[in-house]
């Protein structure tokens, strides 16, 4: 099960701290931690409203109600915020999916079906995290856009490595196609990114996890498997590349 008390806003503003803590001039960490709180909330409320890239950092000021020189203590520039949000993302997505249970680490079916449920879990904990990291990401600089499509990247490379071993140990059909690694993430992308259109519908995140984890499983134990044709098609690595 997810460790959701890991994932408050709190506890990721924290981490942030630390990973930044040479940079943020604030020295008070408890204090830090609940200005950054307040600031990230601020800067994803704005960017759901008219999006990161229209944000000013005055704008950033009235909304979280922290003057221009507070907001100066914590970073330099827009960019240095994004960055600091995206690192976030990216560090909890590999530190969660790389660190499987022990009893589905050596099954790769539970493994995969873990590696489903878990990612979908995990964005709806962080729903405005994700959010803007995927929606954003068009308009990132070039680096924060390289750090956000590496980040997709691997994501995949954990679907593929289980796919890969489920093949190679008689798990999973051995014509499962390649492109399920790259097809299952615009699968779990859907479900943080048109919230609107399950919410609409009365989805339950366990309803959308049953129904992906059936596509996926079934098109790697055979019941589903790509044709030959199909599996010629040129579909991208990832949703941001």
């Amino acid at each position: 099960m997810l460790d959701t008390e890991s994932l408050t806003t709190d506890a990721l503003c924290r981490s942030i701290l630390k990973r930044h803590r040479e940079t943020i001039a604030v020295q008070k960490p408890d204090f830090a931690v609940r200005k950054l709180n307040v600031i990230i909330t601020a800067a994803l409320k704005i960017s759901n409203r008219k999006g990161f890239h229209a944000m000013s950092l005055r704008d950033l000021a009235e909304e979280s109600g922290v003057s221009m020189g507070g907001l100066y203590a914590y970073f330099d520039s827009k960019t240095t915020l994004l960055r600091m949000i995206l690192g976030e993302v990216s560090s909890v997505v590999e530190q969660v999916l790389s660190d499987p249970p022990p009893e589905v680490a050596g099954d790769p079916l539970n493994h995969l079906k873990w590696l489903i449920a878990t990612h979908v879990r995990l964005t709806e904990a962080l729903l405005p995290w994700f959010s803007f990291a995927f929606i954003e990401a068009k308009n990132f600089p070039p680096l924060e856009r390289r750090m956000a499509v590496d980040s997709e990247e691997r994501t995949e490379q954990y679907f593929a490595e289980v796919i890969n071993s489920g093949i190679k140990n008689g798990c999973f059909d051995p014509d499962t196609s390649p492109l399920i690694a790259a097809l299952v993430k615009p699968l779990l992308q859907d479900w943080y990114v048109k919230r609107a259109k399950y919410r609409r519908r009365k989805v339950t995140v366990e309803a959308y996890i049953e129904a992906v984890v059936g596509l996926i499983t079934s098109a790697c134990l055979g019941s589903g498997t790509l044709s030959q044709d199909e599996q010629g098609i040129s579909v991208p690595v990832n949703s941001l590349g």
